[in-house]
Protein backbone atom coordinates (compact mmCIF):
# COMPACT_ATOMS: atom_id res chain seq x y z
CA UNK A 1 0.00 0.00 0.00
CA UNK A 2 0.80 3.66 -0.50
CA UNK A 3 2.41 5.19 2.61
CA UNK A 4 1.52 8.38 3.96
CA UNK A 5 4.29 11.26 3.73
CA UNK A 6 6.61 10.40 6.99
CA UNK A 7 6.86 14.07 7.73
CA UNK A 8 2.82 14.27 8.75
CA UNK A 9 1.76 13.53 12.14
CA UNK A 10 1.63 10.06 13.85
CA UNK A 11 -0.86 9.00 16.45
CA UNK A 12 -0.99 5.45 18.91
CA UNK A 13 -4.36 4.36 18.13
CA UNK A 14 -6.52 1.22 19.71
CA UNK A 15 -8.73 -0.60 17.93
CA UNK A 16 -11.75 -2.63 19.42
CA UNK A 17 -14.20 -5.03 17.94
CA UNK A 18 -16.05 -7.81 19.46
CA UNK A 19 -14.85 -11.18 18.04
CA UNK A 20 -15.53 -11.43 14.52
CA UNK A 21 -15.84 -14.29 11.74
CA UNK A 22 -14.58 -14.18 7.91
CA UNK A 23 -17.30 -11.96 6.80
CA UNK A 24 -15.88 -9.65 8.92
CA UNK A 25 -11.98 -9.69 8.31
CA UNK A 26 -11.95 -7.62 4.75
CA UNK A 27 -13.35 -4.53 6.30
CA UNK A 28 -11.67 -4.86 9.34
CA UNK A 29 -8.28 -5.35 7.41
CA UNK A 30 -9.20 -2.32 5.42
CA UNK A 31 -9.28 -0.15 8.55
CA UNK A 32 -6.24 -1.20 9.97
CA UNK A 33 -3.81 -0.75 6.88
CA UNK A 34 -5.61 2.60 6.89
CA UNK A 35 -4.55 3.40 10.27
CA UNK A 36 -1.38 1.68 9.55
CA UNK A 37 -0.03 4.67 7.78
CA UNK A 38 -0.91 7.17 9.94
CA UNK A 39 -0.33 5.46 13.50
CA UNK A 40 2.88 5.13 15.20
CA UNK A 41 1.82 2.56 17.15
CA UNK A 42 -0.92 0.26 16.18
CA UNK A 43 -2.95 -2.07 18.85
CA UNK A 44 -6.31 -4.45 18.01
CA UNK A 45 -8.34 -5.96 20.39
CA UNK A 46 -10.79 -8.71 18.83
CA UNK A 47 -11.70 -12.16 18.74
CA UNK A 48 -12.07 -15.41 16.62
CA UNK A 49 -11.25 -15.12 13.32
CA UNK A 50 -10.40 -11.58 13.89
CA UNK A 51 -7.56 -12.79 16.19
CA UNK A 52 -5.96 -15.24 14.17
CA UNK A 53 -6.40 -13.26 11.19
CA UNK A 54 -3.80 -10.33 12.51
CA UNK A 55 -1.96 -12.19 15.34
CA UNK A 56 1.11 -12.09 13.19
CA UNK A 57 0.48 -9.04 11.16
CA UNK A 58 3.49 -6.92 11.09
CA UNK A 59 3.22 -3.65 13.07
CA UNK A 60 -0.31 -4.90 14.77
CA UNK A 61 -0.09 -5.62 18.48
CA UNK A 62 -2.81 -7.94 18.57
CA UNK A 63 -4.77 -9.05 21.60
CA UNK A 64 -7.06 -11.99 22.26
CA UNK A 65 -11.17 -11.34 23.63
CA UNK A 66 -13.05 -14.37 23.90
CA UNK A 67 -17.17 -14.32 23.99
CA UNK A 68 -19.91 -16.78 24.30
CA UNK A 69 -22.89 -15.80 23.91
CA UNK A 70 -25.80 -17.82 26.76
CA UNK A 71 -28.76 -19.68 25.87
CA UNK A 72 -31.32 -17.65 27.52
CA UNK A 73 -32.01 -13.71 27.71
CA UNK A 74 -30.47 -13.67 31.15
CA UNK A 75 -27.29 -15.62 30.54
CA UNK A 76 -26.86 -13.21 27.35
CA UNK A 77 -26.47 -10.36 29.55
CA UNK A 78 -24.80 -11.67 32.44
CA UNK A 79 -22.11 -13.00 29.64
CA UNK A 80 -22.43 -9.55 27.97
CA UNK A 81 -21.52 -7.33 30.79
CA UNK A 82 -18.67 -9.84 31.80
CA UNK A 83 -17.28 -9.67 27.98
CA UNK A 84 -17.23 -6.14 28.49
CA UNK A 85 -15.67 -5.95 31.73
CA UNK A 86 -12.86 -8.10 30.47
CA UNK A 87 -12.23 -5.82 27.59
CA UNK A 88 -12.54 -2.86 30.32
CA UNK A 89 -9.52 -4.48 31.42
CA UNK A 90 -7.34 -4.46 28.61
CA UNK A 91 -8.44 -1.17 27.44
CA UNK A 92 -7.25 -0.12 31.21
CA UNK A 93 -3.83 -1.70 30.70
CA UNK A 94 -2.90 -0.01 27.31
CA UNK A 95 -4.15 3.36 28.54
CA UNK A 96 -0.37 4.44 28.44
CA UNK A 97 0.29 3.66 24.99
CA UNK A 98 -3.23 4.25 23.07
CA UNK A 99 -3.88 7.46 22.60
CA UNK A 100 -6.98 7.11 20.53
CA UNK A 101 -10.05 4.36 20.80
CA UNK A 102 -11.56 3.35 17.50
CA UNK A 103 -14.81 1.39 18.73
CA UNK A 104 -15.65 -1.06 15.43
CA UNK A 105 -18.97 -3.39 14.74
CA UNK A 106 -21.62 -3.56 17.46
CA UNK A 107 -19.05 0.05 18.71
CA UNK A 108 -22.45 1.70 19.57
CA UNK A 109 -22.75 -1.08 22.41
CA UNK A 110 -19.37 -1.19 23.75
CA UNK A 111 -20.51 1.27 26.98
CA UNK A 112 -17.94 -0.30 29.76
CA UNK A 113 -14.93 -0.52 27.48
CA UNK A 114 -15.77 3.24 26.28
CA UNK A 115 -16.47 4.35 29.32
CA UNK A 116 -13.27 3.53 31.05
CA UNK A 117 -11.33 4.73 27.88
CA UNK A 118 -12.79 8.38 28.29
CA UNK A 119 -12.05 8.12 31.99
CA UNK A 120 -8.47 7.73 31.00
CA UNK A 121 -8.77 10.51 28.80
CA UNK A 122 -8.53 9.10 25.20
CA UNK A 123 -10.53 9.81 22.53
CA UNK A 124 -13.33 8.03 21.76
CA UNK A 125 -14.42 7.06 18.16
CA UNK A 126 -17.29 4.73 17.09
CA UNK A 127 -18.10 3.82 14.13
CA UNK A 128 -21.33 2.73 13.24
CA UNK A 129 -21.15 0.14 10.32
CA UNK A 130 -24.64 -0.19 10.54
CA UNK A 131 -25.57 -4.60 10.77
CA UNK A 132 -25.83 -3.72 14.79
CA UNK A 133 -28.59 -0.97 14.95
CA UNK A 134 -30.88 -3.11 12.85
CA UNK A 135 -30.27 -6.67 14.65
CA UNK A 136 -32.57 -4.54 17.35
CA UNK A 137 -35.34 -5.14 15.32
CA UNK A 138 -35.12 -9.17 15.61
CA UNK A 139 -34.52 -9.09 19.62
CA UNK A 140 -37.16 -9.52 22.61
CA UNK A 141 -38.77 -6.44 24.12
CA UNK A 142 -36.68 -6.32 27.15
CA UNK A 143 -33.24 -6.90 25.35
CA UNK A 144 -34.20 -4.21 22.57
CA UNK A 145 -34.69 -1.87 25.14
CA UNK A 146 -31.58 -2.44 27.30
CA UNK A 147 -29.32 -2.11 23.86
CA UNK A 148 -30.97 1.15 23.07
CA UNK A 149 -30.20 2.33 26.30
CA UNK A 150 -26.93 1.20 26.02
CA UNK A 151 -26.16 2.75 22.94
CA UNK A 152 -27.61 6.07 24.21
CA UNK A 153 -24.73 6.20 26.65
CA UNK A 154 -22.07 4.88 24.65
CA UNK A 155 -22.90 7.74 22.22
CA UNK A 156 -23.07 10.41 25.04
CA UNK A 157 -19.52 9.40 26.18
CA UNK A 158 -17.90 8.99 22.40
CA UNK A 159 -16.34 12.22 21.24
CA UNK A 160 -16.80 11.56 17.33
CA UNK A 161 -19.36 9.23 15.89
CA UNK A 162 -18.74 7.56 12.10
CA UNK A 163 -20.81 6.73 9.39
CA UNK A 164 -20.65 5.55 5.92
CA UNK A 165 -22.81 8.10 4.31
CA UNK A 166 -25.24 10.77 5.63
CA UNK A 167 -28.18 8.50 5.01
CA UNK A 168 -27.55 6.30 7.58
CA UNK A 169 -27.64 8.90 10.19
CA UNK A 170 -31.20 9.96 9.29
CA UNK A 171 -32.39 5.76 8.90
CA UNK A 172 -30.56 5.40 12.52
CA UNK A 173 -32.09 7.95 13.70
CA UNK A 174 -28.76 9.59 15.39
CA UNK A 175 -29.76 12.91 14.26
CA UNK A 176 -29.50 14.08 18.64
CA UNK A 177 -26.06 13.19 17.57
CA UNK A 178 -24.93 15.52 14.73
CA UNK A 179 -22.40 17.37 16.55
CA UNK A 180 -20.49 14.48 16.86
CA UNK A 181 -21.70 13.06 13.23
CA UNK A 182 -18.82 12.73 10.69
CA UNK A 183 -18.39 10.89 7.71
CA UNK A 184 -15.96 8.31 6.54
CA UNK A 185 -15.52 4.90 5.33
CA UNK A 186 -12.73 2.21 5.31
CA UNK A 187 -13.77 0.91 1.72
CA UNK A 188 -10.94 0.87 -1.03
CA UNK A 189 -10.26 -1.48 -3.59
CA UNK A 190 -7.15 -3.23 -5.01
CA UNK A 191 -7.69 -2.78 -9.00
CA UNK A 192 -5.06 -4.88 -9.98
CA UNK A 193 -7.22 -8.05 -8.49
CA UNK A 194 -10.85 -6.16 -8.85
CA UNK A 195 -10.68 -4.96 -12.61
CA UNK A 196 -12.32 -6.38 -16.56
CA UNK A 197 -11.05 -9.20 -17.37
CA UNK A 198 -13.84 -10.10 -19.56
CA UNK A 199 -15.57 -7.61 -21.65
CA UNK A 200 -18.81 -6.90 -21.69
CA UNK A 201 -20.06 -7.91 -24.52
CA UNK A 202 -18.28 -10.96 -24.24
CA UNK A 203 -20.27 -12.40 -21.24
CA UNK A 204 -22.70 -14.86 -21.17
CA UNK A 205 -26.41 -14.07 -20.35
CA UNK A 206 -25.73 -14.62 -16.42
CA UNK A 207 -27.08 -12.75 -13.49
CA UNK A 208 -26.25 -13.23 -9.62
CA UNK A 209 -26.39 -12.46 -6.15
CA UNK A 210 -22.78 -13.05 -4.09
CA UNK A 211 -23.27 -12.67 -0.40
CA UNK A 212 -24.80 -13.86 2.79
CA UNK A 213 -27.95 -16.05 2.42
CA UNK A 214 -29.72 -14.15 5.58
CA UNK A 215 -32.95 -12.37 5.32
CA UNK A 216 -32.06 -9.08 5.99
CA UNK A 217 -29.82 -9.57 2.46
CA UNK A 218 -33.17 -9.86 1.14
CA UNK A 219 -32.10 -13.06 -1.40
CA UNK A 220 -34.96 -14.98 -0.34
CA UNK A 221 -36.95 -12.72 -2.64
CA UNK A 222 -34.78 -12.88 -5.16
CA UNK A 223 -35.37 -16.31 -5.53
CA UNK A 224 -38.68 -16.19 -5.56
CA UNK A 225 -38.47 -13.50 -8.82
CA UNK A 226 -36.88 -15.87 -10.27
CA UNK A 227 -39.55 -17.35 -12.13
CA UNK A 228 -41.11 -14.46 -13.38
CA UNK A 229 -37.72 -13.23 -14.29
CA UNK A 230 -36.64 -16.24 -16.34
CA UNK A 231 -40.26 -16.35 -18.38
CA UNK A 232 -39.00 -13.42 -20.11
CA UNK A 233 -35.54 -14.34 -20.60
CA UNK A 234 -35.50 -18.14 -20.84
CA UNK A 235 -32.04 -18.46 -22.20
CA UNK A 236 -30.99 -16.36 -18.70
CA UNK A 237 -28.84 -18.56 -16.24
CA UNK A 238 -28.56 -17.07 -12.61
CA UNK A 239 -25.85 -17.62 -9.86
CA UNK A 240 -26.92 -16.97 -6.41
CA UNK A 241 -23.49 -17.43 -4.54
CA UNK A 242 -23.06 -17.40 -0.51
CA UNK A 243 -23.91 -19.50 2.41
CA UNK A 244 -25.48 -19.20 5.39
CA UNK A 245 -29.41 -20.01 7.01
CA UNK A 246 -31.61 -19.75 4.28
CA UNK A 247 -29.48 -22.09 2.02
CA UNK A 248 -31.60 -24.90 2.83
CA UNK A 249 -35.20 -22.86 2.12
CA UNK A 250 -33.81 -20.86 -1.29
CA UNK A 251 -32.53 -24.50 -2.45
CA UNK A 252 -36.01 -25.79 -1.72
CA UNK A 253 -38.09 -22.67 -3.30
CA UNK A 254 -35.96 -22.96 -6.46
CA UNK A 255 -37.15 -26.97 -6.71
CA UNK A 256 -40.76 -25.54 -6.48
CA UNK A 257 -40.50 -23.35 -8.73
CA UNK A 258 -39.46 -25.37 -11.24
CA UNK A 259 -36.14 -23.09 -12.20
CA UNK A 260 -33.38 -25.06 -9.84
CA UNK A 261 -32.19 -26.18 -13.52
CA UNK A 262 -31.05 -22.35 -14.33
CA UNK A 263 -29.68 -21.43 -11.13
CA UNK A 264 -25.80 -22.25 -10.05
CA UNK A 265 -25.33 -22.64 -6.36
CA UNK A 266 -21.88 -22.68 -5.73
CA UNK A 267 -21.63 -22.03 -2.05
CA UNK A 268 -19.12 -20.01 -0.41
CA UNK A 269 -17.06 -17.89 -2.70
CA UNK A 270 -13.97 -17.20 -1.58
CA UNK A 271 -12.06 -13.76 -2.31
CA UNK A 272 -9.71 -14.99 -4.85
CA UNK A 273 -11.96 -16.41 -7.01
CA UNK A 274 -14.24 -13.51 -6.70
CA UNK A 275 -12.94 -11.70 -9.63
CA UNK A 276 -13.22 -14.44 -11.98
CA UNK A 277 -17.08 -14.92 -11.15
CA UNK A 278 -17.90 -10.80 -11.06
CA UNK A 279 -16.07 -11.11 -14.93
CA UNK A 280 -18.96 -13.42 -15.62
CA UNK A 281 -21.68 -11.70 -14.53
CA UNK A 282 -23.66 -9.24 -16.83
CA UNK A 283 -26.02 -8.22 -13.69
CA UNK A 284 -25.24 -8.54 -9.72
CA UNK A 285 -28.40 -7.92 -7.73
CA UNK A 286 -28.49 -6.88 -4.16
CA UNK A 287 -32.08 -6.91 -2.83
CA UNK A 288 -31.13 -5.69 0.65
CA UNK A 289 -33.21 -4.32 3.56
CA UNK A 290 -30.25 -2.84 5.07
CA UNK A 291 -27.00 -2.20 4.24
CA UNK A 292 -23.78 -0.09 5.34
CA UNK A 293 -22.07 0.09 2.16
CA UNK A 294 -22.00 -2.93 0.83
CA UNK A 295 -17.51 -4.37 -0.46
CA UNK A 296 -19.38 -6.98 -3.19
CA UNK A 297 -21.08 -3.54 -4.54
CA UNK A 298 -17.81 -2.04 -5.62
CA UNK A 299 -15.89 -5.09 -6.10
CA UNK A 300 -18.44 -5.74 -8.79
CA UNK A 301 -18.27 -2.13 -10.65
CA UNK A 302 -14.58 -2.77 -10.71
CA UNK A 303 -14.96 -5.29 -12.73
CA UNK A 304 -17.31 -3.61 -15.40
CA UNK A 305 -20.63 -5.54 -13.51
CA UNK A 306 -23.10 -3.35 -13.03
CA UNK A 307 -25.48 -3.62 -10.37
CA UNK A 308 -28.95 -3.27 -9.13
CA UNK A 309 -29.59 -2.14 -5.71
CA UNK A 310 -32.18 -1.35 -2.89
CA UNK A 311 -31.64 1.96 -1.55
CA UNK A 312 -30.55 1.46 1.78
CA UNK A 313 -27.49 2.91 3.57
CA UNK A 314 -24.67 4.30 1.71
CA UNK A 315 -25.69 2.68 -1.62
CA UNK A 316 -27.40 5.97 -3.03
CA UNK A 317 -23.84 7.41 -2.85
CA UNK A 318 -22.89 4.95 -5.22
CA UNK A 319 -25.44 4.32 -8.11
CA UNK A 320 -27.40 6.62 -9.40
CA UNK A 321 -29.92 5.33 -11.44
CA UNK A 322 -29.29 4.14 -15.09
CA UNK A 323 -25.76 6.32 -14.65
CA UNK A 324 -23.25 4.38 -12.23
CA UNK A 325 -26.11 1.21 -11.77
CA UNK A 326 -29.72 1.05 -11.20
CA UNK A 327 -31.59 1.18 -8.28
CA UNK A 328 -35.46 -0.71 -7.58
CA UNK A 329 -37.95 0.52 -5.80
CA UNK A 330 -38.00 -1.92 -3.10
CA UNK A 331 -37.38 -5.91 -2.52
CA UNK A 332 -40.39 -7.76 -3.70
CA UNK A 333 -40.44 -10.42 -5.87
CA UNK A 334 -42.26 -8.46 -8.44
CA UNK A 335 -40.02 -5.33 -8.20
CA UNK A 336 -36.62 -7.37 -8.17
CA UNK A 337 -38.49 -8.90 -11.48
CA UNK A 338 -39.55 -6.02 -13.20
CA UNK A 339 -36.14 -4.15 -11.64
CA UNK A 340 -34.03 -6.87 -13.75
CA UNK A 341 -35.90 -6.90 -16.69
CA UNK A 342 -35.47 -3.19 -17.31
CA UNK A 343 -31.51 -3.17 -16.53
CA UNK A 344 -31.26 -5.97 -18.74
CA UNK A 345 -32.60 -4.36 -21.79
CA UNK A 346 -31.45 -1.11 -20.74
CA UNK A 347 -29.77 0.07 -24.55
CA UNK A 348 -27.01 1.27 -22.71
CA UNK A 349 -26.13 -1.27 -20.40
CA UNK A 350 -22.36 -1.49 -21.28
CA UNK A 351 -21.68 2.55 -20.88
CA UNK A 352 -23.81 2.09 -17.25
CA UNK A 353 -20.89 -0.45 -16.23
CA UNK A 354 -18.33 1.92 -17.64
CA UNK A 355 -19.52 4.88 -15.37
CA UNK A 356 -19.89 2.38 -12.35
CA UNK A 357 -15.76 1.48 -12.92
CA UNK A 358 -14.65 4.47 -13.72
CA UNK A 359 -16.43 5.98 -10.62
CA UNK A 360 -15.49 3.46 -8.04
CA UNK A 361 -11.49 3.71 -9.10
CA UNK A 362 -11.73 7.52 -8.43
CA UNK A 363 -13.48 7.45 -5.08
CA UNK A 364 -12.47 4.29 -3.52
CA UNK A 365 -8.26 4.80 -3.84
CA UNK A 366 -6.53 3.74 -1.01
CA UNK A 367 -4.90 7.42 -0.91
CA UNK A 368 -8.32 9.43 -0.89
CA UNK A 369 -9.35 6.87 2.18
CA UNK A 370 -6.42 7.56 4.09
CA UNK A 371 -7.00 11.20 3.94
CA UNK A 372 -10.44 11.02 4.66
CA UNK A 373 -9.08 9.48 8.21
CA UNK A 374 -6.42 12.09 8.47
CA UNK A 375 -9.03 14.78 8.69
CA UNK A 376 -11.07 12.64 10.99
CA UNK A 377 -8.29 12.22 13.40
CA UNK A 378 -7.68 15.98 13.49
CA UNK A 379 -11.13 17.06 13.98
CA UNK A 380 -11.10 14.73 17.05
Amino acid sequence: MTQINSDSRKYNIGVLTPPIETAGIIPLSNLMEILKSISNDLYLLTGAAGFNYFKNSNRINTYRINFSPGATTFTRIIKFMFFQINESRKIFGLSNKVEYWFFFFSAEFQLFPIIIARLCRKKVIIIVTGSSIKTLEFQDDYLRVGLKIICIFACLFAKKIIFYSKNLIKEYNFEMWNKKNLIAHEHFLDFTTFTVTTPYKDRPPLIGYIGRLSAEKGVQHFAQALPATLRNQQDLRVLIGGDGQLKDAIEASLQETGVANHVDLPGWISRDNLPKYLNQIRLLVLPSYTEGLPNIMLEAMACGTPVLATPVGAIPDVIRDGETGFIMRDNSPECIARSVLRALSDPNLHEVAERGRRFVEEEFTFEKTVKQWKEILELV
